[in-house]
């Protein structure tokens, strides 16, 4: 068995710790050839810290030949294959990856991988662009339960300020979870060290929302 086949046959071991041992392994002695092989299992791997260690496995070699590998899995049907894709990039930090994070991720109809694409582009979009990305994520507010709206408003938050009359004109909604949400985010955006406090009540009343009026309900 030759050196790649092993490390496929190893990253699919029933034993968490044996995966974990050869992610490690494979980034500490690099090699283009584990490329593909460390991709597949991240799309697949069930562990955190496994799926994590891949990322940093992946990351060990020539960027250019990962991000070439990674492209095609931003279109997977597998769920985790776009949302893996998506936060490598982020470890990656190459603002040169933002044009590949389509509108179709950042509307992406699995919550976590949507929720990775936000992430990805507010932390990739070049400087200009912070703007337009604005534009396109505030259609997302009120999307989903508390940690889908609170990963959208840190995304919010790690775009800046430049982004607040987008938000305020939000904060006027007619649509309660869309003024509620866009509300959240300015506060947090405007006095990040109350986030934990703000985030918790705002945890509260989403949930009361959730379990009692609609969605599309005003006030």
């Amino acid at each position: 068995m030759n050196r790649v086949d092993n490390l496929r046959a190893l990253l699919a071991s029933p034993d968490q710790s044996e995966r974990l041992r050869t992610a490690l392994n494979a980034g500490t002695y690099p090699d283009p050839a584990y490329i593909d092989p460390l991709v597949k299992r991240s799309a697949i791997e069930p562990d955190f810290y496994v799926r994590e260690m891949i990322v940093w496995a992946l990351i060990r070699n020539d960027g250019p030949l990962v991000v070439d590998r990674l492209l095609p899995e931003l279109i997977s049907e597998v769920s985790q294959a776009r949302s893996q894709a998506l936060h490598t990039f982020t470890k990656l930090n190459d603002r040169a990856l933002y044009k590949h994070i389509s509108k179709d991720l950042l509307f992406d109809a699995t919550d976590f991988v949507a929720m990775t694409a936000w992430r990805a582009a507010s932390r990739l979009v070049p400087q200009g662009e912070e703007l337009a990305l604005g534009n396109v994520l505030i259609h997302q507010l009120g999307r989903g339960a508390f940690d889908v709206q609170h990963a959208l408003s840190r995304a919010f938050c790690a775009i800046g300020e430049s982004i607040l009359p987008l938000l305020e004109n939000a904060a006027e909604n007619t649509n309660k979870r869309v003024r509620d949400h866009a509300r959240f985010t300015i506060a947090i955006l405007k006095d990040p060290w109350s986030e934990r406090k703000i985030a918790a009540d705002y945890e509260l009343r989403t949930d009361i929302l959730n379990d009692g009026a609609g969605e599309g309900e005003n006030c």
